[in-house]
């Protein structure tokens, strides 16, 4: 066997590789000989059937599949001399001259391939003891726990119906029932009846709710509104429309009361039991918002230490997957770059740094996690299916399915336990401090980066 390299560009290499025929045809027959025991043939006893003969009906085929096999076993062998960890499936390119392609099947020639990879460069890992991280903490304060009962208090609250010939105002709950149409014609999910619109609750088409303030019980009204450009039904996205609305019902928001039967009512048994499990709730969101500050720094930090190229495929892979759903999204929601104070080549720019910055630390967490031995296990891959279809009640079973059948699916789920992992194990090794910071600071970064978006 003779090897070849004609090109070694950074990551990128090529080699030219020829096994001789005589190599290829020792393995064919050998490959025949283990078949002459397995085949039947009508005229031959079994394992009686010459090679000359089964090279006469098999040989094209064994050929082959020898071929296909010598391939797959000389790059392994080469890759693993050269200590190439592979970026993407190696290329192989083979004579498609027919007479080329003959004259290797019948043994008259050499197999002459080349194979072209793109491989993981060495990583050099840093001395994550020389990390420090700075860990926000955030404690839920007394005024906290009763902003956060009034707002359970405001979604929970009741609705008496108001007097004869009242007119709905903003934050009244109105019953109605309509009929909804496109240029005069009916749709597909349009009509509604008895029911409750909360008048400034924004959870009906934009225009909706507005157009019925002032409305009273048994009028009718014809509201006008146009679908979202980003409406999930792609018919009525962005289409303008009209629903026949009849109000049978106003009611008006009563005062909350927030004691000891309120709780009952959220099935608590006084007012001082939901103010622990309010407490409860705020410091576990709290305790999420630090782990994900902490795990952003660390990220950070990672990518500071470790600068190296990134395999050009995966960082076009990565980009590629970002681009096309950033311009999905735009063109839903009916947005141009100019709407958004930048150029098609400069938001290009941006993520492609993005993606180059992903594909770089997905490349230094799998080679911690390999050097260290961090596993992700079945059970923990089980667990996160059960808390997936608690997620959906009802649809439990058709849950687990989804993921015991898809292989993909599964390891969506894997990648981020994996990662969860090897944060915590640098964690360990680092010097991580605690501040004390306000819920303010807490999400401050989190806020800004919304209203950015």
């Amino acid at each position: 066997m003779q090897v070849k390299e004609t090109v070694a560009d950074g990551l990128k290499h090529e080699f030219q590789i020829s096994v001789p025929a005589a190599d290829l045809d020792a393995k064919a027959d050998a490959r025949l000989v283990d078949l002459k025991d397995k085949v039947r043939i009508n005229g031959f006893r079994p394992g009686k059937v010459p090679v000359s003969h089964l090279k006469k009906v098999y040989g094209r085929s064994v050929m082959a599949e020898t071929i296909d096999q010598t391939i797959r076993d000389t790059n392994s062998q080469l890759f693993t001399e050269r200590g190439f960890r592979l970026a993407t499936e190696p290329k192989v390119t083979m004579p498609t001259e027919q007479k080329d392609v003959e004259d290797v099947l019948t043994g008259k020639s050499d197999l002459t391939y080349t194979v072209s990879i793109e491989i993981v460069p060495v990583i050099q890992l840093a001395d994550f003891k020389s990390f420090t991280v700075e860990k926000p903490v955030a404690e839920v304060t007394d005024a906290e726990v009763d902003d956060a009962i009034k707002r359970i208090a405001e979604q929970n609250r009741t609705f008496a119906a108001k007097a004869e010939g009242a007119k709905a105002e903003t934050g009244d709950r109105v019953t109605v029932s309509f009929k909804g149409s496109i240029n005069g014609t009916p749709f597909d999910g349009g009509t509604g009846e008895n029911i409750h619109v909360t008048i400034g609750s924004n959870t009906f088409i934009p225009g909706f709710e507005e157009q019925l303030i002032g409305i009273a019980a048994g009028e009718t009204r014809t509201l006008k509104v146009s679908f979202p450009k980003s409406y999930g039904n792609e018919k009525l996205a962005g289409q303008p429309a009209e629903f026949e609305t009849s109000a049978s019902l106003i009611e008006a928001p009563q005062e909350a009361v927030i004691n000891d039967e309120f709780a009952k009512t959220l099935g608590l048994e006084s007012l001082d039991k939901l103010k622990e499990a309010a407490r409860e709730r705020l410091a576990a969101e709290f305790a999420g918002a630090t782990r994900q500050r902490v795990k952003r720094l660390l990220l950070d930090r990672l990518d500071e230490t470790h600068r190296f190229e990134a395999p050009p495929s995966l960082v076009d892979e990565e980009f590629n997957l970002m681009w096309n759903s950033i311009k999905a999204e735009m063109e839903s929601n009916g947005k141009t770059f100019a709407d958004e104070n930048t150029t098609e080549e400069a938001s290009k720019a941006e993520y492609r740094k993005i993606a180059d910055r992903r594909v770089r630390l997905g490349l230094v967490l799998s080679e911690i996690g390999e050097k260290n031995k961090i596993t992700v296990t079945d059970d923990e891959v089980s667990r996160a299916v059960i808390e997936r279809a608690r997620q959906m009640p009802g649809r439990e079973k058709e849950v687990w399915d989804y993921y015991r059948s898809n292989a993909n699916a599964l390891a969506q789920l894997r990648a981020p336990i994996y990662e969860d992992k090897v944060v915590d194990f640098i964690l360990e090794l680092a010097t991580v401090t605690e501040k004390k910071v306000s819920r303010e600071d807490l999400y401050k970064d989190d806020e800004a980066e919304k209203s950015a978006a």
